[in-house]
């Protein structure tokens, strides 16, 4: 049977004119070329070419089998253009989401949306509150999982839900079973910093002015890092309440009265693009409320 790569081949031999510029215009290897032109005469048990030192000329049955090859190709070319018009093009759903969340709670929301059958395959964009912001306000994303602005004009907002930050310690660390420790009690142990923390300036200061400066045993932009050096009592930190994992306890830090509120931020050409009720909408809200009743 004849292929559609020896009929490409054949075709680039008579246009290029010789078979080192054919190679060149298909993007082949010359012995791949001459190896694929062989199998093509082999297989009508004729030869398509004479060659020579210069140059390369049709025979008489290569020049009948061109007439073929161009209605093949031609041929070839509508089957793919009449194809791809019939397709509807796909609508890619950008998903701006804040480097803060902790991965164990975006990755089931990723997988349940992947394994439904839809139209809009997905890209995320991890940055912070501002960048994030600024992506929506530019369309440069669709939507953003991030901490609700106190106000925004981009879009429509869904709440997910509210978190209060602790102190996260090694469950094998001597405050672990602490339901509340103040500040002093735990101003000589070793922290461990969230540089993706939207509070590290303000966790900083609220040390500071409780007398604390504590060592620093990691300094990370990497929360499942810092989470799990955490639990190997590496230091501890203060993170969200949903950054907690096995083998860490969170604890109410006397006096951190700080919290946040996660929302799903819509752009504005969100509904007119995917419709309000879209599917990655319903696995966002689904599998949080399940991810939290499970941490």
């Amino acid at each position: 049977m004849i292929t559609r790569t020896q009929v490409r081949q054949f075709l680039a031999v008579v246009d290029g004119g010789s078979f080192t510029r054919a190679a060149a215009l298909i993007n082949v290897t010359q012995p791949t070329l001459s190896t694929g032109v062989g199998e093509l005469e082999k297989h009508l048990g004729t030869k398509l070419f004479i060659r020579e030192k210069r140059r390369i000329q049709l025979t008489e049955a290569g020049a009948k089998f061109l007439v073929h090859a161009r209605k093949i190709q031609r041929e070839f070319r509508l089957a793919e253009d009449e194809t791809v018009k019939s397709i509807p093009p796909q609508k890619a759903i950008k998903l701006g989401v804040l480097e803060s969340i902790a991965s164990h709670i975006l990755e089931p929301i990723i997988a349940d949306y992947q394994s439904q059958e839809h139209d809009n395959p997905l890209s995320l964009l991890e940055g912070s509150v501002s960048e994030l912001q600024n992506a929506l306000a530019k369309g440069m994303i669709d939507a953003a999982i991030t901490i609700s602005p106190a106000n925004i004009s981009t879009g429509r907002i869904i709440l997910l839900f509210e978190e209060p930050y602790l102190l996260m310690a090694s469950s094998r660390h001597r405050i672990a079973d602490r339901p509340i420790v103040s500040p002093e009690e735990v101003s000589s142990e070793t922290m461990i910093a969230r540089r993706s923390c939207e509070l590290l300036s303000e966790t900083s200061k609220f040390f500071t002015s409780h007398g604390a400066r504590p060592p620093f045993s990691l300094r990370s932009p990497h929360d499942d890092r810092v989470m799990t050096m955490v639990r190997a009592n590496l230091g501890i930190t203060v993170a969200p309440r949903s950054h907690q994992i096995k083998g860490v306890s969170a604890i109410q830090l006397e006096g951190f009265l700080y919290d946040r509120t996660i929302a799903l931020v819509l752009g504005v050409t969100w509904t007119r693009k995917f419709g309000s009720g879209h599917i990655l909408i319903q696995s966002i809200q689904q599998n949080l409320e399940l991810s939290l009743a499970s941490t």
